[in-house]
């Protein structure tokens, strides 16, 4: 994997450049669609790419390991082939779906014991494992496997479990660096940052990743939460430690002017299931603000979805259809939505690359924070 800074802000420390992977190119800063199952939920690859755009997709190595599981996997080639998306992919460690399962496991320094949501069989995550089972699923981009803590939580607790997830590393780069994957391409391995909210916990953790000389790095276990003044605070602390001319990558986050103000202290790469997860139950990004599509003011409002036009659902639909969809419990309203929301994200991130490369970014991202939290 390689990664190129194009240019850099005046004012900030954003930034845009391109990751280059054996699937192909990465603009960022760049908002990158949950696929929790091979799938990203209510969109076809087809709209995926010609109408939202999106350029890589995430896989869940904890829900794809469990369902369709390895062997499936690995006889169809590799999650590209078998979801047919040829594009980067990036998989997850199962290490938050592991945190959020906390009274289904039981961790220990060899890794985590946890029962599946599906059937309540038992299956064991390790280091090493997870580094096996992310070769079989065959993401471009792999993360470390590490234990995200929660918010709140005492120093004691999260400084036992950074060095836990810095023992886990080791492990697992070692086991990666003398693997190989199964499909003809490269892959990456990610670290990522640990250090709940403590300033000198997330130095000592961003130092550590930086030794491991990974071509990229992560910063984990914020988005969790915690508010978001805090969060920005521990991802401008993290960023000035990490390499500057490798990709950062903030991971679970988030809302729009989330994702405007981690680029503006030097995050890459995002991802978040809010625009989808969101767009089903009726909720939509715009340029202008938030709609509640169950909203009954809408129900005469037959002016286009947003006018900025992110995809063709944007200018083809109007306010008072989509309402309709909804209320009436359409599966097009979802369809609609999630193309509208995910089209939203990426044209943000791709308008915070135009405003860095014209020297304009931080009174774009200014205007645009104004706006993007309000309710219309």
């Amino acid at each position: 994997m390689q990664f190129q800074i194009k240019h850099n802000d005046k004012s900030s420390n954003a930034r845009s450049g391109v990751i280059i992977t054996d699937h192909g190119k990465i603009h960022t800063p760049v908002f990158m669609p949950v696929g929790t199952a091979g799938t990203v939920k209510a969109i076809h690859n087809k709209d995926l790419l010609e109408q939202v755009k999106a350029e890589i997709i995430l896989g869940n190595t904890y829900h794809l390991y469990l369902r369709p599981g390895l062997e499936i996997l690995k006889k169809a080639g590799g999650i590209h082939k078998f979801n047919a998306w040829d594009k980067p992919i990036l998989t997850d460690s199962g290490g938050y779906q592991v945190y959020s399962l906390a009274h289904r496991r039981k961790m220990n320094e060899d890794g985590v014991v946890f029962q599946s949501h599906i059937d309540g069989s038992r299956h064991m995550f390790s280091p090493e494992g997870v580094m096996d089972i992310q070769r079989i699923i065959g993401g471009d981009i792999i993360m470390a496997f590490d234990e995200c803590t929660p918010y709140p939580c005492e120093y004691n607790y999260a400084e036992s479990s950074m060095h836990l997830t810095h023992r886990w590393l080791k492990r697992c780069c070692e086991h990666f660096d003398n693997s190989e994957g199964h499909y003809g391409y490269n892959q990456t391995l990610f670290p990522i940052v640990q250090g709940s909210v403590y300033k000198d916990l997330r130095k000592q953790s961003a130092e550590f990743v930086a030794s491991c000389n990974r071509e990229g790095n992560a910063i984990g276990g914020l988005s969790v939460g915690e508010p978001a003044d805090i969060m920005y605070e521990m991802t401008e602390l993290v960023c000035s430690f990490l390499p500057k001319d490798k990709p950062r990558y903030l991971m679970g986050v988030g809302t729009p002017v989330n994702i405007l103000e981690s680029i503006a202290h030097g995050i890459d790469m995002f991802d978040c299931v809010m625009p989808t997860r969101n767009a089903r139950n009726g909720m939509i990004f715009t340029s202008e603000g938030i709609l509640n599509m169950r909203n009954k003011k809408w129900e005469d409002d037959f002016s286009a979805i947003d006018s900025a036009g992110y995809t063709f659902a944007d200018t083809m639909y109007s306010k008072g259809y989509l309402r309709h969809l909804f209320i009436s419990n359409e599966i097009l309203a979802s369809i609609i939505a999630t193309m509208h929301n995910l089209g939203f994200y990426i044209w943000l991130v791709d308008q915070a690359r135009e405003q860095i490369k014209n020297g304009t970014f931080s009174s774009w991202k200014n205007k645009m924070v104004g706006k993007l939290s309000k309710r219309l």
